[in-house]
């Protein structure tokens, strides 16, 4: 299998499901080895099987992101797999249901929702930046969200406050090891068709309130941001680096959109 990813090592966190999953699919299509790493191994297994099956090569990995051993246990299994590790996609996020308006959001969901959205993409990085440099460099990709950018009502503050938080992140890592050949992006999506994203658009009354802000009327496909994942991952974007890469459906650009 050759492709655009050919011969390199991916590891994907949040890879059991929606985006991460697509994107682990995608990658193995263009021919990289993915750690297909999620705290559900169930599921992770199920999209390494996929990937087994189109004949690519995968290994399924339980790891828990807010966990530092956790990590370093994904790392060390990645790189005695498969021999090294090219990409790091930290995507694993969690929406807590006590996660609402400042005033009404408990510390407890707070420090849940930080300890795996903002402290896990630090952690994964913090601990994955060394496996990148015995490779003489690497790319590292973000999963952050377009909250980063724009505020809402209803309001979910710490997922707001963790994504702002990746973004700011990545561009400061980006800086750091840009001459070492690491890049470091992130990919900020819109609402997306997944599990995640079914959440807030749980009936057609939810949909219509967002759907007045989307000037393309819909929410993103995985297949979507999957396929943005992989530019960034890839060769081709090679003098790509410290960016926040928008996919969103110009949702952010918008003032006014079409009411038809």
């Amino acid at each position: 299998m050759t492709g655009r990813l050919n011969d390199k090592i991916a590891v994907i966190t949040g890879a059991a499901n929606g985006i991460g999953k697509t994107a682990a699919l995608r990658f193995a299509e263009q021919g990289c080895a993915v750690a297909v790493a999620d705290i559900n191994l169930e599921n992770a297994w199920a999209t390494a099987d996929a990937i087994d099956q189109a004949g690519g090569k995968a290994l399924p990995i339980a790891v828990d992101v807010s966990d530092a051993e956790s990590i370093a246990a994904m790392y060390r299994e990645t790189e005695r797999h498969f021999g090294g590790i090219d990409i790091l996609f930290n995507n694993a996020a969690v929406v807590d249901p006590g996660d609402k308006d400042i005033c009404d959001t408990s510390l407890e969901a707070w420090s849940k929702t930080i300890a795996v959205n903002l402290t896990g993409v630090f952690l994964c990085c913090n601990l994955g930046i060394p496996a990148l440099l015995r490779r003489n460099g690497g790319v590292i990709l973000n999963t952050a969200s377009i909250v980063a950018l724009v505020g809402s009502t209803p309001s979910q503050i710490a997922y707001t406050a963790s994504k702002g938080g990746v973004v700011a992140m990545t561009r400061e890592i980006a800086v750091a090891y840009a001459r070492k050949g690491i890049r470091a992006n992130s990919i900020l999506p819109g609402v997306t068709r997944t599990a995640m994203g079914d959440q807030m658009v749980k009936d057609e009354e939810g949909f219509a309130v967002r759907r007045q802000h989307m000037p393309m009327g819909r929410l993103a496909e995985p297949r979507e941001i999957a396929d943005t994942a992989l530019y960034l991952c890839s060769d081709e974007a090679s003098f790509v680096t410290g960016q926040s890469v928008v996919v969103d459906g110009g949702l952010t650009s918008a003032y006014l959109c079409p009411t038809d």
